[in-house]
């Protein structure tokens, strides 16, 4: 059986491990329930009734939250032709095949997010192996494929988060931080909540949402409920 540490297991003391918590609760309570020294982030973790294996039901996209998820995200940007859209658009990193043999041959990954134009993909395409299980491959599904890299480039850095499955149904994503206001987490927690509850695939039969919680670094989890739940 697993031991947890006195700040954990106070906290876990605060939550009704039967109930199941209205959103606005639920943001209040994970505050409380913090037990880190840092800003500790907040997220909400799904459990789906899906099969990643099939392309239908393999749940990816993005969202830009309310309020942001109150981290900046250190973007690189690969094109050859818009390096000066990428960096007037706040990107960290702008180069071509440059950084890209930076990457292969230091093992360089000082970076959250990879943006690129369209004509970058050959040499990226390469790096599936490296980039993929990093989650760092762009995709024109998540935006970082865009010939408007620079647009691509402002939303990342306004607060758009990407979300992929993971091959046991379970979806992780990041909605804010313990210093937000009560009502500002509240309200990202209720457009994560219904974004996802829309992305239902229609050959998914019975419940699309089998279970939804809310934690913070380190922190135990609260279960939720919220409107639009399937």
């Amino acid at each position: 059986m697993k031991k947890y540490g006195k700040k954990y297991q106070a906290a876990l003391a605060k939550i009704d491990q039967n109930k199941v918590y209205e959103l606005d609760e639920a943001a209040a309570l994970v505050k409380a329930t913090s037990t880190t020294k840092f800003d500790s982030t907040v997220g909400v973790s799904f459990t789906l009734n899906v099969n990643p294996t099939l392309a239908d039901q393999l749940i990816r996209g993005t969202i830009s939250l309310p309020n942001g998820t109150g981290k900046t995200k250190v973007v690189l940007a690969l094109t050859r032709g818009k390096q000066q859209e990428a960096k007037d658009a706040g990107a960290d990193f702008v180069g071509d095949v440059d950084l890209i043999e930076k990457i292969q041959k230091e093992n360089w990954f000082a970076y959250d997010v990879i943006v690129c134009t369209p004509d970058m993909m050959g040499e990226l395409g390469k790096m599936g192996r490296l980039l993929g299980p990093k989650g760092l491959m762009p995709n024109p599904k998540t935006g970082t494929v865009s010939m408007e890299i620079g647009n691509a480039i402002s939303e990342i850095k306004r607060g758009k988060i990407a979300y992929r499955v993971d091959r046991n149904g379970n979806l992780n994503i990041p909605c804010g931080k313990v210093s937000f206001a009560d009502d500002k987490l509240a309200e990202n927690l209720k457009a994560l909540c219904e974004h996802i509850a829309k992305s239902r695939p229609s050959t998914v039969k019975g419940t699309f949402i089998k279970g939804c919680c809310v934690h913070t670094t380190m922190g135990p989890a609260i279960k939720v409920t919220f409107p639009g739940r399937s």
